[in-house]
């Protein structure tokens, strides 16, 4: 490769496998702060599987494994915040899409929302409800935030241990409040607290 493809290269993987996390996380960081319960139920699930583990001995895949409830939530904070809200493909062939006819080579742009917030999918898609994501989940291709189908972000595997583990030692160990309980989001280009989310931290003594 030449030198401005692995430059290209460095800064995808920087872009696709820390921003995005970056963004996931502050936004569970405001949803645990605004719903205790939530908090309480992540929180359950994380102590039992401290109580599993010797002292200080670390996490295992294995355990990752057995953060369903906390990844079912952010699995919810993704389908009500996604990271990237936007996407744009290319049309191999010419086709009809609620008839109009897409020619080959066209760039189309698809964007979360468009069924994120679908009632015909996610009844009463305003509510946080991680009980969506038990059983088999949402109906195919209903749910996109790391895309879908033969592109589908390589990603996911690792956003499914980052963000459960970093929910698990920030639970462990603290309880939050936010500064700005109104502070809002914004995307640029990926969604960050346009205030920063200042939070006050509360040492958990168990």
């Amino acid at each position: 490769m030449t030198e401005t493809e692995i430059i290209d290269n460095l800064l995808q993987l920087l872009f696709s496998g820390h921003n995005t996390t970056r963004s996931v996380i502050s936004s569970i960081m405001k949803y645990l702060g605004d719903l205790p319960e939530v908090y309480e139920q992540v929180l359950k699930e994380q102590l039992e599987i401290s109580r599993g583990k010797g002292t200080g001995e670390l996490l295992q895949w294995e355990d990752a494994q057995k953060m369903k409830y906390s990844w079912n939530v952010a699995s919810e904070v993704m389908r009500l915040s996604p990271p990237v809200n936007t996407n744009f493909k290319e049309a191999i062939r010419d086709f009809n899409y609620a008839g109009y006819t897409i020619p080959k080579g066209w760039k189309l742009r698809w964007a979360t929302c468009s069924t994120h917030m679908d009632p015909e999918y996610f009844p009463n898609p305003e509510a946080f409800d991680a009980s969506r994501f038990e059983g088999e989940g949402p109906t195919a291709y209903s749910y996109v935030p790391f895309g879908r189908g033969p592109r589908m972000c390589l990603g996911i595997e690792l956003a499914r241990l980052e963000i459960p583990v970093f929910m698990h030692h920030i639970v462990e160990r603290f309880k939050w409040d936010l500064v700005n309980p109104d502070e809002k989001f914004k995307y640029d280009p990926l969604l960050e607290p346009v205030k920063g989310l200042p939070v006050r931290l509360h040492p958990r003594h168990v």
